[in-house]
């Protein structure tokens, strides 16, 4: 039976009802090999088979977040599906050229006979404990990498927590994932479960220390993915740093869209407020605050306004986080936007709102909360903007909206090395655009501080799953000389060693250049200086030193 009809039953059970789910494999007692025997080639064709499993199960993933996360269908298509599926056609083009072995170029001069190729091996046994608020998505890319990743041989074995928010969507993907296997020939035990509960994220966790006496329930891994807050995110690393296991943690983000004077208020309205509102608030790229300078705030507010007074209530995952929006919401003394009203009647609908004038080292603009409010905070300048954002320390996409005109990306990059100097800028920077751009399947997300660490997505996402590990192999004719040499030889030697890293001959051992004076600057240039180099460097050196002088 295919995924569809294994899948129709469950989607119609109460998403609440825990007892219901499918019975989870018990975890493995033995150590398990580290990395899969399974060439690149097939590894290549079950991405390809799971990207068409996928298209092909669309009306059951939709209706999956529907019942658990409460996703319209639209957000489910836009939001999560169409990022993953554009992602895996991008591996599968992609992947087998960043997998290769390559040479690496540069040797040094003294380096005869040597020639070094980069090669990448699988990383060995990788967990991924997922995250509920783009359960498709996210999981889907973090799976794909994590399978594909490894050698032209060989490939990485996987362990997946799904999300406790989430089990059937996560269930039901992974269920794709493994029939994709089964066409492309995946050798057993590449891709395993772990129980859809808080309790086996810890399992995965709890990993042998060098000497330990007793196993761990899963054994040992050489690489842990985890998504979500960063709270947990540093009991995640501390629990990673006793057996040194590395980890990608993707991790909180509260970062701030700037608007710039002479910006298109209008369009800059539109795309921070529609990315508010995206996935009901509840996305770590999202700007929390919108900076406005100058006099760009009349238009900004005046086109958001709008905007905010037409939007719908909206469902949390939770009724904590609904209580903490609006605690937010009535504790703002500051002028306040509103939407349309929730009902009383469901405790996890909440309206999006604006806080205006916010305070930027106020609990608004602080932006800790997972929902539909947005801080928006004037600044006579440029200065006091950047200010403002240096206050929160996560750190994932920073919004620009520039002057319109020539000088308008100029001005944006002048604002993004401001944020690089202020260390208060994450991997991605949007200009004229919020999040959106960064769902480009090439495009990496790394966070930075209090956002996490590692990258995944694009290529340097896939490459982190791997080992890079570099091969040499030397002439057995034509190497460099062992022993040491003669005195008269070793002059000869050094000589030739300050010449070749010393531009020529241009500085002297032991002396620094002197400063030139303004009668020297108002010369003509200088003659070349003659430079004697030792005659074994032959042709190649007579040329360097006619370059150099």
């Amino acid at each position: 039976m295919d995924a569809r009809g294994r899948f129709r039953g469950v989607l119609r059970a109460d998403c609440s009802d825990a007892s219901r789910l499918p019975p989870m494999p018990k975890p493995p007692q033995s150590a398990p090999p580290r990395s899969a025997q399974w060439p690149l080639a097939a590894r290549v064709r079950w991405v390809r088979a799971f990207r068409a499993l996928i298209v092909r199960e669309l009306d059951a993933l939709c209706a999956a977040m529907e019942g658990e996360v409460a996703k319209t269908r639209w957000e489910a298509m836009t939001s999560d599906l169409l990022p993953l599926l554009a992602s895996c056609r991008w591996h599968e083009r992609r992947a087998p050229r960043l997998l290769r072995p390559k040479p690496v170029r540069g040797r040094a001069i003294w380096q005869v006979g040597q020639r070094v190729r980069l090669r990448r091996e699988p990383i060995g046994r990788v967990a991924i404990i997922a995250t509920w608020n783009y359960p498709v998505q996210l999981l889907g890319i973090q799976l794909v990498q994590a399978v594909l990743a490894g050698s032209e041989r060989a490939g990485n074995r996987v362990v997946v927590k799904p999300s406790e928010r989430c089990p059937r969507t996560q269930a039901l993907l992974l269920d794709l994932a493994e029939e994709a296997g089964r066409l492309a020939g995946m050798p057993p035990g590449v891709i395993e479960r772990a129980p859809a509960t808080r309790e086996a994220g810890a399992e995965l966790l709890d990993a042998p220390h060098p000497g330990g006496s007793q196993p761990a329930l899963w054994g040992r891994f050489d690489h842990v993915v985890f998504t979500g807050s960063t709270e947990v995110g540093r009991r995640v690393a501390s629990a990673l740093a006793g057996p040194l296991t590395p980890s990608t943690l993707e991790l909180s983000g509260r970062d701030s869209a700037f608007v710039l004077p002479g910006a298109d208020a209008a369009l800059a309205a539109r795309s921070i407020w529609a990315m508010v509102l995206m996935n009901a608030g509840q996305t770590c790229m999202a700007p929390r605050r919108a900076i406005v300078v100058g006099e760009a705030w009349e238009p900004f507010v005046g086109a958001l306004k709008p905007l905010i007074e037409g939007s719908s209530p909206v469902s949390l995952i939770d009724e904590a986080a609904a209580e903490r929006v609006r605690g937010l919401v009535a504790g703002a003394t500051q002028p306040v936007i509103r939407g349309r009203e929730a009902s009383a009647d469901d405790p996890r609908l909440v309206t999006p709102t604006a806080v205006l004038e916010a305070d930027p080292a106020g609990e608004v603009a602080g932006g800790a909360h997972f929902g539909p409010l947005l801080a928006v905070v004037r600044c006579a300048t440029l200065d006091e903007a950047v200010a403002a954002h240096a206050l929160c320390d996560q750190h994932l996409a920073t919004s620009i909206y520039p002057p319109r005109g020539r000088g308008g990306r100029a001005s944006a990059e002048a604002l993004v090395s401001k944020l690089g100097e202020r260390g208060r800028l994450g991997g991605s920077v949007t200009i004229m655009d919020t999040v959106l751009p960064t769902a480009q399947p090439g495009a990496s997300i790394a966070g930075h501080g209090a956002s996490g660490w590692g990258a995944s997505r694009g290529a340097a996402g896939l490459l982190a799953m791997t080992r890079a590990v570099h091969v040499s192999t030397t002439s057995p004719r034509v190497r460099t000389p062992l022993g040491e040499p003669p005195a008269k030889q070793q002059a000869s030697f050094e000589r030739f060693v300050r010449w070749w890293y010393g531009l020529g001959g241009g500085l002297k051992h032991g002396a620094r250049p002197a400063p030139k004076t303004d009668e020297q600057q108002g010369d003509a240039p200088a003659r070349r200086t003659a430079t004697a180099a030792p005659r074994a460097t032959g042709h190649r050196a007579h040329a360097t030193q006619e370059r150099v002088s």
